[in-house]
């Protein structure tokens, strides 16, 4: 078993997502967007004081474990345009992020890292923030269309390039936790399910001078992974591109005492995807995962068709979101208390 340290709280801000909706039904651990602009000093309601929604992922996450608190960005998402304004209608403080963990070489995950790295060696000074990456995330990627046409994807930024920003470049494949065990990052996933097998038309190649090669399992993705005391881990799986039951087999693997509390982020069920939904909501049922929390890749026939299996353990997520993970029942009274239930009073 991996070292993981159990945090007494884990605080989660949506910094970038596909979604902005404030009206969308929350678990009760969970605050809108509306209620933290007004929070961070908006003075109205209008289109510049809210957040701005687009293809991507990117996350705050606050960890406290006594008087030990740590702050890490998983992904940052698509534009750094965005995601600066996203933070500055939100009151994030950059100035507070020690290390960045990356999950995979995406652009619409690491699209706005450029300017993350400028607002936080601005705060904090140069050589000031880690970034977890792994060699396999700097391959050029595409995909193929049906017509035969390989649409490249936007290269993302290298390790020299982010090192001229400022930043501490920790470039290894391997896990390795983070901040004091309060984080797992992991690393390769296996992919293990039956049915779990990639995109075909995704493909990569390592520069100009090579033919593009099929990038099916995209082996790069890691996960990461907080274990909050009483209540269990939180899985944050951004993109999915191993399989959500891959990502859920390899946690369980990793720590099988411990229970899944929840699973969070993009589950990679949309578009060409949207075959796969039976087989993966059948699939999840054994790991009794207490949330879903899905966003950016998941697709709206697997949000319904998860809701249908699992009820209200399953929620939308949406840009502008705070989640906090903590246990507010002794132990020996969680298994009668009652469980979480949706916000049904206005959002704001």
């Amino acid at each position: 078993m991996s070292v993981l340290a159990a945090v007494d709280s884990l605080t989660v801000d949506v910094i970038t997502d596909n979604m902005s909706d404030t009206y969308a039904s929350k678990p009760a651990f969970a605050t809108s967007e509306m209620a933290n602009i007004l929070k961070a000093g908006a003075t109205e309601i209008s289109g510049e004081t809210l957040l701005v929604a687009n293809l991507g992922y990117g996350l705050r996450l606050r960890t406290r474990l006594g008087d030990t608190r740590h702050t890490l960005l998983f992904d940052t998402g698509t534009e750094g345009a965005a995601f600066i304004r996203n933070c500055r209608n939100m009151s994030i403080d950059l100035g507070e992020v020690e290390e960045i963990a990356i999950t995979h070489g995406h652009w619409d995950h690491m699209g706005a890292l450029p300017a993350a790295l400028d607002a936080i060696a601005a705060r904090r000074g140069r050589d000031s923030v880690a970034v977890h990456v792994n060699p396999g995330m700097f391959n050029e990627r595409g995909v193929l269309l049906r017509d035969g046409t390989i649409f490249p994807a936007a290269r993302v930024p290298t390790p020299a390039q982010m090192e001229t920003q400022g930043a501490r470049i920790v470039n290894d494949g391997h896990a390795r936790t983070l901040l004091d065990n309060h984080f797992y990052y992991s690393g390769e996933i296996p992919r293990v399910s039956a049915f779990e097998k990639g995109r075909e038309d995704h493909l990569c190649r390592e520069d100009n001078s090579e033919e593009w090669r099929p990038d099916p399992f995209l082996m790069d993705e890691r996960m990461l992974i907080v274990n909050v005391r009483d209540l269990g881990l939180v899985v944050f799986s951004a993109c999915s591109h191993a399989g959500i039951v891959n990502v859920c087999t390899e946690a369980r693997r990793l720590f099988p005492d411990t229970p899944i509390h929840a699973v969070m982020g993009g589950l990679h069920l949309g578009g060409v995807m949207e075959r796969l939904i039976p087989q993966t909501v059948e699939a999840l049922a054994p790991f009794d995962i207490g949330h879903f929390i899905t966003g950016h890749c998941t697709g709206w026939r697997a949000l319904h068709a998860l809701a249908n299996a699992y009820g209200d353990r399953v929620s939308q997520s949406a840009v502008g979101t705070t989640y906090v993970f903590a246990a507010s029942v002794p132990p020996a009274d969680r298994r009668t208390a009652a469980p979480a239930r949706f916000e049904t009073k206005p959002t704001w």
